[in-house]
């Protein structure tokens, strides 16, 4: 069928629900209602779709066209859940299941006939993190379900004044309900404040005088002070006691009437820095390796298990600042002293990596400067990946990947990949030409035409089509909870392979093959004069792009599938 996806942004579910539907042979086309009613009509009349499904919307759907045109909405919420913050509910709620439900759009807010539902189960994790993984699982399975009994022509929706229908409300979740008191909240009850906003809409605090929104929370099982009191930082987060324990907050938020030139989320101690630039916040390392029993938070950690050496990492957002890239290379490199034959990279759950940190490009002083040294930062640990010949590298992708992020897997020798994922190996939306040596990288796997065409058209690639085409190796069919353990059992299998020494010795004589054809350097050399004269052009469409990225404005095209912008020829 011809299905027009209406989506308040092309986030992680519009982009996953465009390639799935994709695969399955629809012909798919995507609009953005943050553009405005008129250009949703303009689509739908242009586009004469069989179907319009929404999977994100941050506003109704113009009655004309859901009159017009069947409109599926994806609630992320059970059957017969009404009401904008559904999942944030969920949470509060310490709910063990919920569900997604598919709904024909009609006047009354998510009060229409259901074509689809799919149950799924609540980890402890931050709301964001849920919606990219056991929700978004949810999503596509009644999506596609729903989307099949449309097109079959003989299924009659239910409607929710059925008798097996609960009908609940549920108000939009408002800050007064996410407040922390520093004083009474413990130490959990704080967390699941913070893990019901991470992403948004963050949960609204003071410090320092200041109105900043809180994004993301772990436990900390050591540092203690007065209620409230901020205790240290680490990795750019910073620890803040609570009445029994304390937290750690990664990210922080000014409010936008604050008068603070950066209103967007970064590095939570670089907010305070500006803030206050005496304020002395110890310092405090945890180490690359946690011992047994500790309850703290970093964003890089290394264990190994017999052969298996596994570094793990997870940035807000997938970001990479030039900080984090750093560190993470010092532990990669330190990770390359363990006596293993194989080493596995990426987290346990949700992003691998979205290439450089957009946000803290666009809040430095010099935002050309700092991209230029972000990427380099990152092309440093990809060519370290890269130049790796002594041990199998294993990238391990339990989330999404874009751009850099996506290019820094494919630099390892084999890419594993959750099913659920969707990849972005371009960076044209950007208007970038790109780095990441994506130029050696891209084309030995998929061959110099379909690397022209994954960076020339960039669209989401799912799971299933990245395998099909050469970019992953493996496809991990596991719950998100469950791949950590799953990547673990194969990595093992891996070492214990009897022809591994045989293949780490044809790695090293291709790499050095490789270079005695084209040196890394001369790769990394072409990139960077590209994206140099891009950065360092105030009128090249990166920086506006960027900016409307960073601060959520509209920006770049209503119809996020047609042509890139920038000549990047």
């Amino acid at each position: 069928m011809n299905i027009l996806l209406v989506a308040s942004a092309f986030n992680s579910l519009s982009q996953r629900l465009y390639a799935e539907l994709s695969d399955h042979g629809h012909q798919v086309d995507v609009v953005l209602a943050a553009h405005g009613p008129d250009l949703v009509r303009a689509a739908a009349h242009e586009l004469c779709p069989d179907l319009i499904v929404a999977p994100m919307l941050r506003t109704a759907l113009p009655e004309d066209v859901w009159r017009e045109h069947t409109c599926l909405i994806v609630h992320p919420g059970p059957p017969g859940d009404r009401g904008p913050s559904s999942l944030d509910w969920a949470i509060a709620g310490r709910a063990e299941q919920w569900g997604v439900t598919v709904l024909q759009a009609e006047a009354a807010m998510d009060a229409g006939a259901i074509w689809a539902a799919e149950p799924f189960p609540v980890p402890p994790v931050g709301k964001s993190d849920l919606y990219r993984n056991e929700a978004s699982d949810a999503a596509v399975t009644a999506v596609l379900t729903a989307v099949q009994r449309y097109a079959e022509g003989d299924h009659k929706p239910l409607p929710q004044t059925d008798d097996s229908v609960t009908v609940v409300w549920r108000d939009r979740f408002r800050q007064e309900r996410r407040r922390i008191d520093w004083e009474r909240d413990d130490t959990e009850t704080v967390l699941l404040k913070l893990r019901g906003a991470d992403s948004q809409p963050g949960v609204l605090d003071d410090l320092l005088g200041r109105e900043v929104f809180l994004h993301g929370g772990h436990p900390e099982d050591r540092l203690r002070g007065r209620p409230g009191a901020l205790l240290a930082r680490r990795a750019g987060a910073v620890c803040r006691a609570t009445r029994d324990g304390a937290v750690w907050i990664p990210e922080l938020r000014p409010r936008k009437n604050s008068g603070d030139p950066a209103p967007f989320r970064r590095p939570a101690a670089s907010v305070l820095a500006s803030y206050a630039p005496g304020l002395y916040l110890p310092e405090d390392p945890a180490p690359l390796e946690l011992p047994p029993g500790r309850r703290t938070w970093t964003d890089i950690r290394y264990r190994q298990h017999g052969d298996v050496g596994f570094l793990t990492f997870s940035f807000p957002g997938g970001a990479m600042s030039t900080d984090q890239c750093r560190r993470l290379l010092a532990a990669y490199t330190e990770a390359l002293t363990r006596p293993t034959r194989v080493l596995v990279l990426g987290g346990t759950r949700d992003f691998f990596s979205n290439g450089i940190h957009l946000n803290v490009v666009e809040a430095a002083p010099d935002p050309a400067q700092e991209s230029w040294t972000n990427l380099n930062a990152i092309d440093d640990l990809v060519e370290a990946v890269l130049r790796t010949t002594d041990r199998l590298v294993v990238a391990a992708l339990a989330g999404n990947a874009a751009a850099g992020g996506a290019m820094l897997a494919l630099a390892a020798d084999q890419v594993w990949c959750r099913t659920g994922v969707v990849l972005n190996p371009h960076y044209r939306r950007m208007g970038l030409y790109g780095s990441e040596f994506w130029t050696y990288s891209l084309p030995r796997r998929v061959g110099f035409e379909q690397a022209g065409r994954l960076t020339t058209e960039a669209l989401p690639v799912s799971a299933a089509t990245a395998g099909r085409l050469g970019l992953v190796d493996r496809l991990v069919s596991a719950a998100p909870r469950d791949f950590a353990a799953e990547v673990e059992r194969l990595a093992a299998g891996l070492a214990a392979a009897p022809d591994l020494d045989r293949r780490l010795a044809e790695k090293a004589a291709a790499r050095a093959a490789d270079e005695r054809e084209r040196p890394l350097a001369r790769y990394r050399e072409d990139e960077l004069a590209r994206m140099h004269a891009v950065f360092f052009d105030p009128e090249a469409p990166y920086h506006a792009l960027r900016s409307a990225f960073v601060r959520k404005t509209p920006g770049g095209s209503p119809r996020p599938l047609a042509a890139a912008p920038g000549d990047l020829r």
